[in-house]
């Protein structure tokens, strides 16, 4: 039998990460930045396609940031729906674009 629970041995469980706690690293948030000011102007979210072009990377390097990005619970799709990114972050907290 194992010992007692969590917080019966002082230690208090993990709290549920909240979007004011996500961290992302300068290029990540590029790629927010990106994404935030693609669909404020476009009204519409970017392709994957526009996300190389602007960033100069490949198609695989592309979708590897996105779904990092989604892994981190900083944005989100919708299965099956092209153009679907949406940034979960707040405007205030992304980065300026360079």
């Amino acid at each position: 039998m194992r010992g007692p629970w969590p917080a019966e041995r002082g230690v208090l469980p993990r709290r549920q990460a909240t979007l004011t706690d996500a961290r992302f690293s300068e290029l990540q948030g590029q790629y927010l930045a990106f994404i935030a000011a693609y669909t404020k102007v476009n009204g519409r979210p970017p392709a994957e396609a526009d996300l190389q072009r602007y960033f100069k990377v490949t198609p695989p390097s592309v979708h590897s940031m996105i779904l990092t990005l989604e892994r981190r619970g900083l944005i989100r799709r919708t299965p099956g729906l092209a153009r679907s990114i949406e940034v979960l972050v707040a405007r205030d907290d992304l980065p300026r674009l360079d």
